[in-house]
């Protein structure tokens, strides 16, 4: 089974950390980063290619849509 390996964006500590927690107890899955806000997803999607990245809509500095159209412009591979 291959492993996919996730990064996971979200501004409220609380449910980044439930979420991670959740995410690694799950077989085939290595949670590779977690950020907190929209400019550290861009550069952190950059710099540990993951297969999946799970963004929140609403994070400072730049929201979730906005984070994940140029983590497609600078990734074009990215799904």
């Amino acid at each position: 089974m291959k492993t996919i390996r996730v990064l996971v964006a979200d501004d409220h500590a609380g449910f980044r950390s439930t979420l991670t927690s959740y995410l690694r107890l799950q077989p085939g899955v290595e949670v590779v980063g977690e950020v907190e806000d929209g400019y550290d997803v861009v550069d952190q999607a950059m710099a540990l290619a993951p297969d999946l990245v799970l963004v929140d809509v609403r994070m400072p500095r730049t929201n979730g849509i906005d984070a994940a159209r140029e983590i497609k412009v600078r990734r074009p591979d990215a799904c």
